[in-house]
Order: C-alpha cells, then structure tokens, then sequence
C-alpha cells in the first residue's frame, strides 16, 4: 500500500461530533495521518487537546494563518499534504482558499461556503490550484445509498417522476424556546453560519441525496421557512417543493424542532416500474418496491451489490457498518484521487456538489422572503 497521506486538521476540537467523525474515519482505511492541526482558537485549549488524542505538539499550532505558513516552510516530503477543514460554515470559504492557493488538496465539511458567489470563487481557485477538493455529504458513503445511485443509473426504476426527501432533527427545540440559549448557538448566527441554519445545515444533505441518488439536476424550487420567534433571524423548519424536469417533481422537508427526532435523514424515489426507499437511521437496509411484485431488501457486503457499494463495505454481510465507516469512505476515494488512482466519481462529493449546494441555500432563502415564489437553479 502507498506511504500514508500526511493529514492536517484545522477544527474539530474538544467534544465537537464533526472532529471525532472525521479522526477516526481518517484513519479506518490506513490511508492518512494526522501529522498537524489548530483544533480550537485558544492555543492553550488547543495543545490540551493535541496531548489528548497522544499527537506530537511540535506541529500543533497557534492559528490557521501560521499553520500554512508554517507547513509551507518545511520541505515538501514533510509538510501535510491534505487538510480538513472542520470550522464553523464562515470559515470554509477563506481556510479552503488559501489551502488551494497554496497547492494543498482540501477536505471541507458542509456547506462549503456562506455565499453562492463565494463558491464560484473557490471553484476558479481550485481550477487553478489543480489539487483535489472533496465535500463532506457523508451520506453519500454508505454502501446502500451506492446501490442504489448505480441501480437507478442501470434503470431499475424506469423513469423517474416522484421524489421526496426529509431530514428531520429536534436538537433546536432545546435552545430556540430561551433567547438567551440561542443567540449563543453558532448555528442560529448568521455571522457565522451565513444565510440559512435548516436547509444550510441539513437540509443542504436531502438536496444532495437527490441529485446524488437520481443523477438528476434540481432545476427550480419554492420554499417556505418557519422562523418560530420574530427575532430569530434563521430557518428552523422549511419545506420545499422541487422540480427535476417537467415532469419530474417532489419535496424536501427539512426541520430542526421535530420533536423527538434524533436524525431522520430519509429519502425515496419513485418510478414508473419502481421505487427505492432508504433511511439513515436504519443504513443497512435499501427497499425497492413494486405495484405488482413483493418488496425487496437489499442489504451490504452480499456479491449482488454493485462495485462501488462493494469497494464501500468493509465487513461481511450481516455486520451493521454506520457513519463512521460512510465517511471513511469519502476519504478513502479522496486518497485514491489524490494519489492519481482509478476512482468512481460516485466515491467523493466534489467541488461541483458545493457550488450546488450554495445554489440550493441561495434559491430557497430567496423564494420565501420572496413571498413564496418559484426560483430557478443555476
């Protein structure tokens, strides 16, 4: 096997679930090592937190700004060779800029940036930067959501005319309720998580599943947020309607004070000679339906799965693999780019699903404050 990718990781610290997700993912495939980082802004947090996790200090340091310059002083066959960007959302956009622009490959954690506009920015500076940048939509690594990208490709459903994705969590009902607790959660700030907290945080995932899932483009949508409170400034719950062609229509029903929902991520896509269902919750298992045979389970690491949920499966059939293992995934086909490997496009989200993504956040926060109205995609 190759040497190991010298990693580094900007973010992710303490208790956060995105560091941990993305640690213990870097290193199921034996393909990186964490080798420097700025965890958390305060140095002394963050050298605390290095001796935590047993990672040398000499290359722990104080900000993101001396951590490139830094790197960039060392010889070539020492300094990282790929970084994490694990921060809140406003930060993406001018760590991932100065990472490509000094010719590092990039892993950027969701949305990719605040703005459409600086999306496109990214997306010039990694054209010229020519290294590798892969986008964080963890769902995509799960071998059955894989199965069922390549079965649809393959026609298994015939012709696609329904869709309907919902990602719905509760955690906000907790905060949202006392002004004091919710002007103290990043993610109800749009300082710092731009425009849009539903569909920014995750409802971004359920628009990504589709395009990811059908091969098809979202073309325009209409949404309506809920806000809950006057002052609160950022969506909490939101429902859109989307159109994938003429005849091809659906939903993406998103929510962060759905009550008692941990993380309902669900998606299903309907056909004229079938239909695929497939929740998070519940990874293990891809149902395809029919009006005139009986329902099918589909289930990982069985001969009759395609390649590339195959190449996704680490363990034998039977054996419940989760999002630790999707993400490692989305790193092992990041690794395989990046050593100029043979990869399936369906191995990574790339800068492309990004810009996307920013176009979706742009056009839903758009159509409600619009009155509700239909917007087109780019």
């Amino acid at each position: 096997m190759p040497k190991k990718l010298r990693l580094g990781i900007v973010g992710g610290g303490g208790d956060s679930l995105i560091g941990i997700l993305h640690r213990v993912a870097s290193q199921i495939n034996d393909n990186y090592e964490i080798v420097a980082a700025v965890f958390t802004p305060d140095f002394e947090n963050n050298m605390g937190f290095a001796q935590e996790i047993d990672m040398p200090l000499n290359r722990v340091y104080r900000d993101f700004d001396i951590f490139v310059n830094e790197e960039m002083q060392l010889p070539e066959s020492e300094r990282i060779e790929v970084c994490a960007v694990l921060t809140p959302n406003f930060l993406h956009f001018p760590m991932a800029l100065k990472l490509l622009e000094n010719g590092f490959h990039v892993i950027c954690e969701k949305p990719m940036t605040t703005s459409l506009q600086e999306a496109k920015a990214l997306q010039e500076a990694h054209k010229e930067a020519g290294t590798v940048f892969a986008l964080t939509h963890t769902y995509t690594g799960y071998p059955m959501v894989r199965q069922m990208r390549e079965m649809i490709k393959a026609g298994a459903l015939g012709k696609i005319h329904k869709v309907d994705a919902a990602y719905y969590q509760g955690w906000v009902n907790t905060v949202i309720h006392h002004e004091a607790k919710r002007t103290a959660v990043w993610r109800l700030d749009p300082e710092k998580a731009g425009i849009s907290s539903c569909m920014g945080d995750i409802g971004v995932h359920a628009f990504n599943m589709l395009e990811y899932t059908t091969g098809l483009k979202v073309e325009s949508i209409l949404s309506d947020f809920n806000y809950l409170y006057k002052e609160n400034t950022m969506d909490i719950d939101g429902t859109v309607l989307v159109r994938m062609g003429e005849y091809v229509k659906g939903v993406i029903r998103a929510s962060q004070v759905a009550t008692g929902e941990e993380n309902g991520l669900t998606i299903a896509i309907y056909g004229d000679k079938a239909a695929f269902k497939w929740e998070q919750e519940n990874p293990n298992f891809l149902y395809m339906l029919s009006d005139t045979e009986p329902t099918q389970v589909y289930k990982p690491g069985h001969a009759y799965n395609s390649v590339l949920s195959l190449d996704g499966t680490k363990l034998p059939a039977g054996h419940p693999e989760g999002i630790f293992d999707a993400m490692a995934n989305i790193y092992k086909g990041a690794a395989r780019a990046i050593r100029g490997q043979i990869y399936n496009e369906g191995e990574f989200p790339t800068m492309l699903d990004g810009v996307r993504g920013m176009n979706f956040i742009e056009a839903t926060v758009e159509s409600h404050k619009k009155g509700n109205v239909w917007v087109n995609l780019e």
